[in-house]
């Protein structure tokens, strides 16, 4: 089957219900991998998964969480000692200042609880909107945008459903084509796609499920 050319918005809406219609009959139990037992523990493992994988993330955690059992060890936690906890998951620095940071601001500014608004929840450190999206989503239930991660971000464009590169941007573009009762589900179809059948890493691409709907071939 030839796809229509992708100049429309109208073209990018079928194209999409197409994609996210096949990815819910692949995958049906596409969903959250991280393994967490509060919703402070799910903003750390969303924080970790930064530029590592989700199972490097939850052998991590498996350890990290008997280590820290409440916000408030995270609060008072030595930040060295924190590192050392979390090295394995890269830019351990950064995400040690940012982890602890957001503990003491969630005490003492949000009464000890995760935001439930977009806008709080993007005050915290180490927090832009692919986490907010997770995060709010999976504690709440509250669906305010489409998490873009790597996986998402690049079979969005190698599917023509942007032409951009930017998360945000690319986030807007997926909002105006998706219907919203499917922005939550759609995040976990791309990227157990992206694992199972899809990867960054070389491949055979016409072995894909969706190869009939791939426009940048010369990726």
């Amino acid at each position: 089957m030839v796809m229509p050319p992708l100049s429309t918005l109208t073209t990018r809406k079928k194209r999409a219900a197409a994609i996210i219609k096949k990815l819910k009959k692949l995958l049906p139990h596409a969903g959250m991998i991280l393994k967490y037992r509060s919703n402070w523990e799910l903003l750390v493992a969303v924080i970790l998964s930064a530029q590592c994988t989700d199972k490097k993330v939850n052998e991590v955690t498996k350890i990290l969480f008997k280590k820290y059992k409440t916000i408030s060890d995270y609060a008072l936690a030595n930040a060295k000692e924190f590192e050392h906890y979390i090295y394995s998951t890269g830019f351990y620095k950064a995400k040690t200042k940012n982890i602890l940071a957001a503990a003491k601001m969630i005490q003492k500014k949000f009464g000890g609880k995760i935001p439930r608004t977009m806008e709080g929840i993007l005050t915290l450190p180490g927090v832009a909107r692919k986490t907010a999206n997770v995060v709010l989503g999976n504690a709440y239930g509250i669906v305010e945008g489409i998490a873009v991660d790597t996986h998402v971000k690049r079979l969005s464009f190698r599917l023509g459903l942007t032409d951009h590169s930017d998360p945000n941007k690319i986030e807007q573009d997926l909002m105006g084509i998706i219907p919203k009762k499917d922005w939550f589900k759609a995040t976990y179809l791309f990227i157990e796609y992206g694992r199972k059948f899809c990867p960054a890493k070389k491949h055979d691409h016409n072995r894909c499920p969706l190869r009939r709907f791939d426009s940048r071939d010369t990726l």
